[in-house]
């Protein structure tokens, strides 16, 4: 094995270490430096010495891509003479081993991406958007050129949940893995839960203390949420899943009256991605994927992760149930699993091997959403007389869904239905809903919620 000096991190990360004249360096290039991006300059700098030890080579950075080079970075440890526009031109040179991508969106990062892997530049990337939009594409290029394509931080920020489903886990079957892992939504619907307040007013003091951005959009529409669950479902089941294979909803329509409602059951309400495994109609093996506010029992792992944390909870038939929690976001977070994977992918460099490629043997067919076993409460404003009770019970029974569980609140004018499902399609669940929305004593369906876990 060659020897390679060790030395203590010294003022700026891109600095030659060599030993003999030998080669003493994995030379990475390194795409954006934003928040997550500054966090990987700043832990290579701190951990050098640890990192060099851990890989058997220096961490080198021989070029940072940023949209703009003369931008001031406070003290950066890093060479300005690194920075860069042209990330296409950078990912060619041949003096790069390893791209870290953290720019994130669809293109141009993509066209990067692929360019890297078909010259046999292994990739670490944090981009959950672009592996939901075109994993497939990508994993197809990492095949081309036998390079390396790892992604931990695309999913739950500094929580090792990814590289457990992809390898730990390959002698098992999972069954199901149900998560919460957006921070802002999960942000917001604790503090609801936690003081009564109404979406608008959590929103504001999650917009106020920095965990949901100016255009809160892809967290609270669920579109975060939907593409890290293709991501899952996409290892768990070894089938490749997109973000369009994915159900979703978000949480624009949860009130403050769906959760004390909730309270009123024993639950609590969270953005859940849940992705099964189960037989279809036709009893074939299926794959089912959703994203969508959901009651869960406040017996439930998940029911006690709050604030902006993450947590998803595996289920697996060797294994059992398995839980994987912390913090889900964050430049340092997210940075921790940068390095995580960018240590592995050096150490493969240097050995001149590769981790197991993509594994989608399975290619299980996608169920829509409509076949999806579910449980509903559904809140229903009604006029209190006669004949309402059975014939809203008539309606469920007409689409087969049965009914757990019916509490009235309020009289006359004033009457309030809340129904409780047992399990049924959600399809069926739908028609049931939409047949209610044409009754005449029915003013108004307050509110129709999934329920997950055992209420």
């Amino acid at each position: 094995m060659k020897t390679v000096s060790l030395k203590a991190p010294g003022p700026s990360v891109g600095a030659e270490q060599t030993a003999d004249g030998e080669k003493g360096s994995v030379r990475i290039a390194l795409l954006g430096c934003g928040t997550v991006g500054t966090e990987v300059v700043r832990l290579l700098h701190e951990q050098a010495t640890d990192l060099t030890a851990r890989v058997g080579a220096q961490l080198e950075i021989v070029g940072i891509a940023v949209r703009r080079p003369g931008r001031d970075r406070g003290d950066l440890p890093v060479d300005p003479a690194l920075f860069t526009t042209d990330a296409l031109g950078l990912v060619k040179r041949e003096d790069v081993d390893v791209v870290v991508e953290v720019v994130g969106g669809i293109e141009p990062a993509r066209t990067w991406l692929v360019e890297s892997l078909r010259r046999g530049k292994s990739v670490v990337t944090a981009n959950k958007a672009l592996l939901a939009e075109d994993g497939g594409t990508l994993h197809d290029a990492a095949t081309e050129g036998a390079a390396d394509l790892y992604y931990e931080a695309a999913v739950a920020g500094a929580i090792p949940l990814l590289r457990p489903l992809r390898e730990s886990l390959q002698g098992d079957t999972i069954t199901r893995v149900t998560g919460i892992v957006n921070g802002t939504t999960n942000f917001i619907l604790s503090a609801m839960d936690e003081t009564g307040a109404g979406f608008e007013e959590a929103l504001e003091e999650a917009t106020a203390l920095g965990y949901a951005e100016a255009d809160p959009t892809a967290d609270v529409e669920g579109f975060d949420a939907a593409a890290k669950a293709s991501i899952l479902a996409s290892l768990a089941f070894h089938t490749r899943v997109g973000a369009a294979d994915v159900y979703r909803e978000g949480i624009t329509a949860v009130s403050a009256r769906d959760v004390a409602s909730a309270k009123q059951m024993g639950c609590t309400i969270k953005l859940l991605c849940i992705a099964t495994r189960a037989l279809d109609n036709e009893g074939r093996p299926s794959v089912s994927v959703r994203v969508h506010p959901a009651m869960i029992p406040r017996s439930h792992p998940l029911a006690s992760v709050g604030d902006a944390f993450n947590a998803v909870f595996v289920e697996a038939e060797a294994a059992g149930q398995l839980m994987f929690y912390g913090r889900g976001a964050g430049g340092a977070p997210t940075a921790s699993a940068v390095l995580g994977d960018l240590v592995a992918v050096a150490r493969n460099h240097l050995a001149g091997t590769r981790a197991a490629s993509e594994s989608s043997y399975a290619a299980l067919p996608i169920r829509p959403m409509g076949e999806a076993v579910t449980r509903y409460h559904v809140s229903l404003d009604v006029a209190d007389r006669a004949g309402v009770l059975a014939t809203v019970a008539g309606i469920f029974a007409k689409h087969d869904v049965s009914i757990a569980t019916v509490r009235q609140s309020g009289r006359g004018d004033d009457a309030v239905l809340v129904i409780v499902t047992h399990g049924a399609p959600d399809a069926a669940l739908a028609a049931t809903v939409e047949e209610l929305r044409g009754l005449e004593f029915v003013r108004a369906i307050a509110s129709v919620l999934r329920v997950e876990g055992s209420v």
